[in-house]
């Protein structure tokens, strides 16, 4: 009698469900939301357009295993608002309580692209 016939076998394809349906609800990132980062991360690229493709790709997918899409949203808002220049963006880049959002996005941005070998920015 093998291992995977009967009851085994049902609970094994029901541990698989399991492990397939929790790796998609980690990367419930809106197609695009993703599209937007990827073609920003091939912009600065040195590779070739596929090769970026997939290291982008990868570094999002990478993001998206540590961070919910509303908190990677809300620090990408921060990160981009704090390049507004002038007055508005003095209100911005002098608010205290904002930092600590900018410095995660940077760090979990940095461990993704360094996984998925790409340079740091």
């Amino acid at each position: 009698m093998s291992l995977w016939n009967g009851p085994a076998r049902v609970g094994g394809l029901v541990l698989l469900c399991s492990a397939l349906a929790q790796a998609a609800l980690a990367n419930d990132f809106p197609t695009s939301a993703r599209v937007l980062y990827v073609n920003s991360c091939i912009v600065g690229g040195k590779a070739s357009y596929f090769e970026m493709l997939s290291k982008c790709a990868c570094a999002l997918d990478e993001l998206a295993e540590h961070v919910t899409y509303d908190d990677y949203d809300t620090m990408q808002t921060v990160v981009n608002a704090m390049t507004i220049g002038g007055e508005r963006g003095n209100e911005l880049r002098g608010n205290e309580g904002l930092k600590p959002l900018q410095k995660r996005y940077a760090e979990l941005n940095a461990q993704a692209r360094e996984h998925c070998f790409l340079k740091p920015q």
